[in-house]
């Protein structure tokens, strides 16, 4: 389960990095064609997020039950909290209202600012396991 939920964390501090300086920030350089490319982006990045999310999410929770006086693990689920707290909270909003009334100067400024927040606890996350499963 330890070597799970770290290849899971892994993925996502990976792919968050991805979508963070190269991503997001393409999508302000589509121009008209803004619509369509966020509307790309939402049909195909559920799919390969979703499943991972939960998955970490999964394995977080067993270990923190598993390990209940470990304080490793409980560290790493309130950074996934923060991570899905900041996703529904902050990033869905956006994209749904980008995706809804086209792009915004402001509106995807936020998006990508708000992102680091993702950006930072998956990075931690990361670097904790890892730090964690070389001991």
């Amino acid at each position: 389960m330890i070597t799970l939920h770290l290849a899971a964390t892994c993925y996502m501090s990976g792919l968050i990095w991805v979508i963070q300086m190269v991503h997001y920030p393409m999508l302000a350089r589509t121009g008209e064609s803004f619509d369509d490319c966020q509307r790309f982006h939402l049909s195909r990045m559920t799919f390969i997020v979703a499943p991972v999310m939960l998955l970490e999410l999964a394995c977080a929770i067993w270990l923190a039950w598993r390990y209940p006086d470990e304080p490793v693990w409980w560290a790493g689920l309130a950074l996934l909290a923060v991570i899905w707290i900041s996703t529904f909270i902050l990033q869905v909003p956006r994209h749904d209202k980008l995706a809804r009334d086209g792009f915004s100067q402001t509106m995807h400024a936020g998006l990508v600012n708000s992102n680091w927040i993702r950006t930072a606890a998956w990075t931690l996350r990361a670097i904790l396991f890892v730090y964690i499963s070389a001991k």
